[in-house]
């Protein structure tokens, strides 16, 4: 099929859209709410306007929402077009909260940079906003500031095409519309899981983290403290793009040296403890696994739920408490570390354990809220004290003048939490806690010999995978692996209904696991960059001399001179958890039985749910 863009003929297929087939052929076209890899083209902000020729009719259309036609003339630039697009952006800015210095989106803001593209010089209309609503900084670990939102929707579509959650909504009308959270502060919502996948679609600064990044150099600089800091496995792999580097480069190195001249006292390595998880997770699937032999139901398995992330542990408090006996009580790796940061390195190193304040490094903005989970606390404070995301570390070190170039790399610095194998960084993308957990239970329980080797069922970048694993104690073992609750939903459901096949499953909220974290580098390319994220991790397994967990010398140590046995009394004391039900009244069982109540009684009348009680 053939139109003509700009007076050239151009080739386009069925369904293909004005903008799409501009991209193809190198044409510009100035876009701001639309968003490819969500396949999101509302067209709302109306920035990508041009003008088309249809049986001798000109009109002017948004091009990320019309169709090619065949014959269609398209024209992308001219005097009208390029008034019409500032005009647009005067609107947006009109509508719109102008303190640029004050927000996080300060010289990284897609409607700055669609202002200069179009030419937005001087505004007619600036300074005329009256905010009208607040920032809500009611959840706890996310912002949202109703007037820096353009309402693009991106946010809506990333919550409801990669999570199937839904949590977010579209409020008001007119110019009074913006997004929300079914009419509540965000804080009490009821669907919000935190994994912030949101304020990485964000094109403002509407969406944001909340930045702990002062508060870290507070305790850096605070000579009554000792600051033990924890990297996380797709840490190394995801900073370099928030400042400038390729994507996948390994910056494990300048990390380290660069978190030492923020003034660090002590960095440490969460794959350490990501080892640490998968000795006693796997310790647990092997005793779950036992008593399904007992009882003879292994081919009727009680399926057992990975822990690590706690966007997913918060959908099942939320949305799904009656299984929460299906989730490993084993702490995520940052639970882990911090419990033994404040416990045994203090014994080990000979620090006043009063003293030390433990600050994460995550690619994940719902370990914001994990950290400050009552449970995950002792002696009356947090185990993990701070946790900075990806993007809010960047920030830090770009201020600090900090960058792969002018830093020389260094290594850890404590002899102890740092020593990891090939398993523990596969934690920083999906199928990875799988596959390490795999290594050592295959092990452990006379299966084959899948160490030294990838586990291939269980990798790459499906959202979901299944696999059948063979060992002499248990026969076939039938694993799955999904991330984005959506798919995660369709296994609980097969467990609540008795029907679910698999023995253990690993769960992540965000799209690749961690290296796709709500706190990793944001904008359209990130979609894109997932498969050389992935692939970085599993060069780097295939690089490290220990694979398996259970091999970790450092982490034999630990049990060695500390915790006695994976599952010992002391490791269930201060390397497992517990979760509670936090669901609304609309998802308990007791509200489910007076809805039943209701249509029994087929009433009509406003105060019949008061009768059916």
């Amino acid at each position: 099929m053939k139109a003509f863009l700009n007076d050239v003929p151009v080739r386009f297929t069925e369904g293909e859209t004005i903008l799409e087939v501009a991209r193809r052929e190198g044409v510009f076209i100035p876009t701001l709410c639309e968003f490819p890899a969500l396949h999101h083209r509302p067209g709302t902000c109306r920035m990508c306007l041009v003008e088309i020729v249809e049986k001798d009719r000109t009109r002017t259309v948004t091009a990320c929402d019309t169709r090619m036609k065949e014959g269609l003339r398209v024209r992308t630039t001219g005097t009208q077009l390029r008034s019409m697009r500032r005009l647009q952006a005067e609107l947006l800015f009109a509508d719109h909260c102008e303190r640029c210095s004050e927000c996080p989106r300060h010289g990284d803001c897609e409607l700055q940079t669609v202002a200069k593209t179009v030419g937005l010089d001087v505004s007619r209309l600036s300074g005329r906003y009256v905010g009208r609503h607040g920032t809500d900084a009611t959840a706890p670990a996310l912002t949202f500031t109703p007037d820096k939102c353009i309402r693009c929707l991106r946010c809506l579509e990333v919550c409801r095409q990669v999570q199937g959650v839904g949590a977010i909504t579209l409020e008001g009308f007119g110019t009074g519309a913006a997004v929300g959270f079914d009419g509540a502060p965000w804080g009490a919502s009821d669907r919000c899981i935190q994994c912030g996948q949101c304020s990485l679609v964000c094109p403002t600064g509407a969406i944001a983290v909340k930045d702990q990044g002062e508060r870290a150099l507070e305790l850096f600089e605070d000579p009554a403290v000792t600051t033990v800091v924890q990297i996380a496995p797709a840490v190394r792999f995801t900073i370099g793009e928030a400042m400038g580097r390729p994507a996948g480069e390994n910056l494990e190195g300048f990390l380290v040296a660069g978190l030492k001249k923020l003034g660090a006292d002590l960095v440490c390595d969460t794959r350490w403890s990501a080892d640490v998880t998968i000795l006693e997770e796997g310790t647990e699937l092997i005793e779950r696994l036992e008593k399904m032999k007992r009882e003879n139901r292994l081919d009727r398995p009680d399926t057992m739920f990975t822990s690590c992330c706690p966007g997913w542990i918060n959908h099942v408090e939320k949305s799904a408490a009656d299984l929460i006996d299906h989730i490993s009580t084993t702490r995520s790796p940052q639970g882990i570390f911090g419990a033994l940061a404040k416990t045994w390195l203090p014994k080990a190193l000979k620090i006043k354990k009063d003293r030390i304040r433990v600050i994460s490094i995550m690619p994940c903005t719902a370990k914001k809220d994990e950290a400050a989970r009552p449970a995950l606390s002792r002696d009356g404070g947090p185990d993990v004290d701070l946790v900075l995301t990806v993007r809010e570390l960047a920030t830090l070190f770009m201020r600090h003048g900090l960058t792969p170039e002018t830093l020389a790399p260094a290594a850890f610095d404590s002899p102890f939490m740092t020593e990891a194998t090939g398993a523990a960084q596969l934690f920083a993308t999906t199928g990875g806690v799988m596959e390490a957990a795999l290594r050592t239970v295959s092990a452990l329980t006379g299966g084959p010999r899948t160490a030294h080797l990838a586990f291939e069922p269980v990798r790459g970048l499906k959202n979901a995978k299944e696999a059948t694993v063979e060992t002499d104690e248990f026969g076939k073992l039938r694993v799955a692996v999904v991330y984005g609750i959506r798919e995660a939903d369709r296994i609980l459901k097969l467990v609540r209904e008795g029907r679910s096949p698999y023995h253990f499953v690993e769960v992540m909220a965000c799209p690749g696991g961690c290296i796709g974290g709500g706190g990793t580098n944001r904008g359209p390319a990130w979609s894109r960059t997932l498969p050389v994220r992935q692939e970085a991790v599993y060069d780097e397994d295939a690089a490290m001399a220990v694979k398996s967990s259970h091999e970790n010398p450092d982490v034999a140590r630990l049990y060695r001179e500390y915790l006695g046995t994976p599952g010992s009394r002391l490791a269930h004391d201060l390397l497992h958890t517990h979760y509670g039900d936090r669901r609304s009244p609309a998802k308990t069982p007791l509200f489910r039985q007076l809805v039943v109540k209701l249509h029994a009684a087929d009433c009509e009348e406003p105060d019949c749910l008061r009768r059916a009680t």
